[in-house]
């Protein structure tokens, strides 16, 4: 179980803190959804978890370990906002194998059909793909890592209805084996998930319901 209590993240450069005392419990099995407008601090939320960022206050821990910034790198995967904008090799092979000293050409393929990227060409750029495919081979590149935590950052932005879907139905089969939180300003898209849902608000979570998740989406279509 992934634990966060009482983390205060204030970095110098802002007058007032982004994360206040907040507390999180996150479990295998369950999705976890943080929603929240941009600007409420949901990317600095993830780069906290996931090492990425310090804080000043709390405690993160897995499984009831205390967990420094380090050992969170390791223990975590962390899927960007729009994550081609950050693709390096030339190929997809040379994509998979960043930061992999030795990577068989099967583990590369068994990774691919796990999200769905059947019969896909290593020798393709991975800009030449098709935004769902791209979106696909960001979560391949981090399981490849083995995390325990799979963090992604509005994982469904700038895709079409259909490609949604099918990131959507990935990340239902794979939370039998990893921890994953989402955070997102769209949660209703995750709704039949059945996930645990927060909105991040002045830096702490609140407990969402689909009540009031309805009652947010109808308030952004009023209004």
């Amino acid at each position: 179980m992934l634990s966060l209590k009482n983390i205060h993240y204030h970095p110098s450069t802002a007058e007032d803190p982004i994360l206040r005392d907040l507390c999180l419990e996150s479990n295998i099995g369950k999705i976890t959804i943080v929603r929240g407008p941009s600007g409420s601090g949901k990317t600095t939320l993830v780069e906290v978890i996931s090492g990425l960022s310090g804080y000043q206050r709390g405690v993160i821990t897995w499984n009831g370990k205390t967990l420094n910034a380090r050992q969170r790198r390791w223990l975590c995967g962390l899927v960007f906002q729009f994550p081609e904008r950050y693709f390096l090799g030339l190929s997809v092979a040379q994509e998979l194998r960043l930061g992999h000293k030795k990577l068989t050409t099967e583990n590369q393929i068994s990774t691919l059909n796990k999200v769905g990227l059947n019969n896909l060409d290593l020798k393709k750029p991975p800009e030449s793909l098709s935004g769902g495919q791209q979106r696909r081979l960001a979560i391949a590149v981090q399981l490849l890592r083995n995390p325990k935590v799979l963090l992604l950052d509005e994982p469904t932005a700038g895709l079409d209805w259909s490609v949604r879907n099918g990131v959507i139905e990935l990340l239902s089969k794979l939370k039998d084996k990893q921890t994953i939180l989402i955070v997102t300003h769209e949660p209703e898209l995750f709704e039949n998930l059945n996930a645990d849902c927060y909105e991040l608000s002045e830096g702490q979570l609140i407990p969402q319901t689909k009540k009031s998740i309805n009652q947010t989406i109808d308030a952004r279509f009023t209004n």
